[in-house]
C-alpha cells in the first residue's frame, strides 16, 4: 500500500511538470518556433524560388521587345518586391548578367538582394542603380542627405498594407483607430476591440525595413508602445498583401479586413480598401547611366506593368 501511494505521488508529480512544460510551450515557445527553411528565415524570402532565367523559377516570364545588353543598371530591393524586379531582370536583361552561387547573388551579379533596410544604404552608397522598395523610413532620408545624395521616387505599383491574427483569433475586423489604439497603448485587452479576453501583443518589424516604415506613417506620428505582458495573449503584426499570402495560404494566420473592407485584388483596384502604399523605383538623381531612365519608363509601360500585375500586385495605372 505505501509502495502504492508513492508510485502514485510519483506519477502527480510527472503529470504536474509536464503539464507545466506543456503550458510554457504553447503560451512562450510555440510563438516564437519558425518552422519555415533556412533560406526563408534568412533572407525572408526563398531566392532560388523566384531566379531569373530558370525553366522551374515560379518568377513571371513575359517577351518584350525592349532588351538591355550594356552599361546594366544594378538593381535591388525589398523581400516583398523581388519576385518582382527579378521578373524585370529575366524580361529585358541578357542570362549572363545574373550570378548567383546558390544562396546569395555575387558582386558580379546585376541583380541583387539584400532587403530594404540594405537596399537604401546600397544606392545612396552607389551600389546599386535602381532599388524597388516602399517608402524609407526618415532615417533613410537623412542618410541620404547627410551624404548629399537626392533621391527620385519613381511610382510603379501599388500594395495592400494589411494586419494579421492567428486563425483562431475570433476577430476578423478592426477599425483603422482600434489598429493604431492597438499599437499606441489604447487599448490593451482584445475585448477592447471585439475579441475574447486576451491581452494585445502589437508586434513590430525592425526600424528602417519596409513595412515598419510604412506602420509608422499609418501611425500619423502617434509613438508605438509595447506590451511588456503581450507573450501571455494574442498577437497582432502588419506587412504587405502579397508578403502575406504565401503565409496565409500555409495556414496559421489570417488578414482581417479593415473598416469591413477585405484586402483583395478587386478591393485594392476599386480603391475601396483604406491602408494601401505605393512601391517605388528608387535611384539617385545624379546618376548617369541612361539605362537606368530607359529601364524606369518601360516598367511603367504595359509589358513591365504586366509583370507587376501578374506577380500579384496592383498597377500604377
Amino acid at each position: 500500500m505505501k509502495l502504492f501511494r508513492q508510485i502514485t505521488a510519483i506519477l502527480l508529480i510527472i503529470l504536474v511538470f509536464v503539464g507545466f512544460d506543456m503550458s510554457v510551450y504553447n503560451l512562450f515557445t510555440k510563438r516564437y518556433i519558425n518552422d519555415t527553411s533556412e533560406q526563408m528565415q534568412a533572407k525572408s524570402i526563398e531566392l532560388d524560388k523566384y531566379l531569373p532565367f530558370v525553366e522551374n523559377s515560379e518568377v513571371v516570364k513575359i517577351d518584350t521587345d525592349f532588351k538591355l545588353t550594356e552599361n546594366l543598371p544594378v538593381i535591388d530591393g525589398a523581400a516583398a518586391l523581388y519576385p518582382v524586379f527579378s521578373g524585370f531582370v529575366n524580361a529585358v536583361y541578357p542570362e549572363d548578367s545574373v550570378f548567383f552561387d546558390g544562396e546569395n547573388f555575387t558582386t558580379e551579379s546585376a541583380l541583387h538582394y539584400t532587403n530594404t533596410l540594405k537596399a537604401y544604404k546600397a544606392v545612396v552608397d552607389g551600389d546599386a542603380d535602381i532599388i524597388f522598395c516602399a517608402e524609407p523610413s526618415q532615417q533613410q532620408l537623412d542618410y541620404a542627405q547627410e551624404h548629399g545624395v537626392e533621391l527620385e521616387f519613381v511610382p510603379i505599383g501599388h500594395e495592400a498594407f494589411v494586419f494579421i491574427v492567428s486563425n483562431d483569433n475570433p476577430v476578423d475586423n478592426l477599425t483603422v483607430e482600434q489598429i493604431q489604439g492597438m499599437y499606441s497603448g489604447k487599448y490593451k485587452n482584445w475585448s477592447e476591440v471585439g475579441g475574447d479576453r486576451s491581452v494585445i501583443d502589437p508586434v513590430q518589424r525592425i526600424e528602417g525595413s519596409g513595412s515598419q516604415s510604412v506602420m509608422m506613417s499609418f501611425m500619423g506620428g502617434t509613438p508605438m508602445k509595447k506590451n511588456p505582458f503581450g507573450f501571455m495573449g494574442r498577437a497582432i503584426g502588419f506587412s504587405f498583401r502579397y508578403y502575406v499570402s504565401g503565409i496565409v495560404a500555409n495556414g496559421g494566420v489570417k488578414m482581417l479586413s479593415v473598416n469591413e473592407v477585405y484586402p483583395d485584388k478587386e478591393n485594392i483596384s476599386a480603391g475601396k480598401y483604406p491602408v494601401t502604399v505605393d512601391f517605388y523605383a528608387v535611384y539617385r538623381k545624379d546618376n548617369t547611366n541612361p539605362n537606368v531612365k530607359l529601364l524606369t519608363d518601360w516598367i511603367l509601360s504595359d509589358d513591365g506593368q504586366e509583370i507587376i500585375e501578374k506577380s500579384g500586385y496592383i498597377p500604377v495605372e
